[in-house]
């Protein structure tokens, strides 16, 4: 038995390491390992041809491990418990998990069993696309009608064998409307959905014939036989099949499916609902990509809630800091040509402008925009449309001609008559914080960026597996 237990544990050990050798270590966070798998997956998928600014491995290390470092922060500060936090998380595994418990190959099936419905109606005719115009006729009409209706069908093909343009003359006469817009062109159609009288002419047809008259019970046609063809592939006509599926609930059809599939395969008298939620909770073992999409949407969300609390929002509402970052790096912020520091603003009305450019006058810059929300734009009606400045002179029309005065006078946006500006013109240098807020806050975020991060790599152990990271993508 010692021995029986002796092997039992050395070939686990085994099974162990060939896992760490399979998968190793590239770097451990605040505790947690993180593995080669992880990380190929995350500088992969950020490092593809279709990236403008690709990162070297070791750039692409440096930022993985803030990345770490602020997720470790937001699972310090518990924000991993808030019930919004876990409806989110709940909310796109269901959605993602979809993709994993539904049977393709009933779909599939689904899918070609439709084709060869419609292949088997359209028949061997094939398909006809055609124009006509139609002079309707109740079929309670009198004498007297039907030959005012006849005397105008015959005029109307004697003018298409004198060269008439068909389409005009159906947008002009045709009584369809419907078709008449288009020229008297009809959709793609088949044997058996038009009326017989129509059908048996337009099917002996060919590309490009124009028939005689042809009474039908809602009047007479001209018909112009525009195009035939065979019915096409199914490799053709799959996507719009699916599309077609998709709108009659085939996915939950699919989904059922794959629950009794499921349930077959466990056995045991699991219901095809239970065998959905085992297999549900398999996935992120079952599929490594699954596990990895769901741990990157899990530490993303993170690292959002996280960002917003000790950055952005900081930044943006940190006026006293917005102000000694500004003095401090005020050199930072000097013009090389003369800069219009406001609002380019689209008014309802020359009343509107004249109440918004005396409003700004008792607001600071930095209220002006939501002042101007609150009091021109509210209830569904937007009576002042705003573009933020700052503006150099080039950039945008308006500013060109009401804040520069140079240029034309741009034509007004439509139902905003009056234009105009509301701000400064600053020639060499800002003159408060305010007037260069925008680019300040983002300079502001990035400084906070750097202190937090510096504060982390002080608060948590970082270390880093050199051997094993010389190994991704090269294995």
């Amino acid at each position: 038995m010692k021995k029986l237990l002796f092997a039992l544990c050395v070939a686990l050990m085994a099974q162990t390491t060939m896992a760490q050798v399979d998968d190793p270590v590239v770097m451990t966070v605040n505790g947690t390992d993180v593995h080669r798998s992880e990380f190929e997956y995350s500088f992969n998928k950020n490092n593809t041809d279709m990236v403008v600014d690709k990162k070297s491995l070791d750039e692409y290390v440096e930022l993985f491990v803030n990345y770490k470092l602020k997720v470790a922060a937001a699972k310090d500060a518990q924000l991993d418990t808030m019930a919004s936090f876990q409806k989110e998380v709940a909310d796109y595994r269901a959605q993602q998990a979809e993709e994993y418990l539904i049977d393709k190959d009933f779909i599939e099936a689904e899918a070609r069993k439709t084709y060869e419905t419609t292949a088997r109606n359209i028949g061997p005719d094939g398909m006809f696309k055609a124009a006509h115009i139609l002079v309707r006729l109740n079929q309670q009409a009198t004498l007297e009608e039907q030959a005012a209706a006849k005397v105008r069908i015959d005029s109307i093909y004697a003018a298409l064998k004198d060269g008439a343009d068909f389409a005009a003359l159906a947008k002009k006469l045709s009584q369809d409307p419907g078709s008449a817009e288009e020229g008297g062109m009809l959709p793609w159609l088949s044997k058996g959905q038009l009326l017989k009288e129509f059908e048996d002419v337009a099917l002996a047809m060919q590309p490009g014939e124009i028939s005689k008259p042809v009474l039908s019970p809602v009047g007479y046609h001209i018909i112009l036989m525009s195009e035939r063809k065979q019915f096409e592939p199914y490799e053709y006509h799959r996507e719009a099949i699916y599309q077609y599926l998709e709108q009659r609930g085939i996915r939950a059809q699919a989904k059922r499916s794959m629950g009794r599939k499921l349930a077959r395969q466990m056995g045991g008298g699991i219901t095809p609902t239970k065998a959905l939620s085992i297999a549900e909770q398999e996935l992120d073992t079952k599929y490594p990509e699954f596990g990895f999409l769901m741990k990157e949407f899990y530490e993303g969300s993170l690292l959002y809630e996280i960002s917003s609390r000790e950055v952005w929002d900081k930044a943006a509402q940190d006026d006293e800091g917005l102000k000694k970052y500004f003095k401090k790096n005020k050199k930072n912020y000097r013009f090389d040509e003369p800069v219009y520091s406001g609002l380019v603003v689209h008014c309802a009305s020359e009343e509107i402008l004249d109440k918004v450019q005396k409003l700004v006058k008792k607001q600071p810059q930095k209220e002006w925009v939501v002042q101007i929300r609150q009091n021109f734009n509210c209830d569904s009606l937007i009576q002042v449309r705003m573009v933020r400045g700052p503006f150099k002179e080039g950039k945008n029309a308006y500013a060109d001609y009401y804040a520069f005065g140079k240029g034309e006078r741009p034509e007004a946006l439509e139902g905003y008559p009056a234009t105009g500006v509301v701000g400064k013109l600053l020639k060499k240098e800002p003159e408060t914080y305010e007037d260069v807020r925008g680019a300040l806050t983002a300079d502001y975020q990035n400084h906070l960026e750097q202190l937090w991060v510096k504060e982390l790599r002080k608060k948590y152990t970082v270390v880093l597996y050199p051997d094993a990271i010389a190994t991704i993508n090269k294995h």
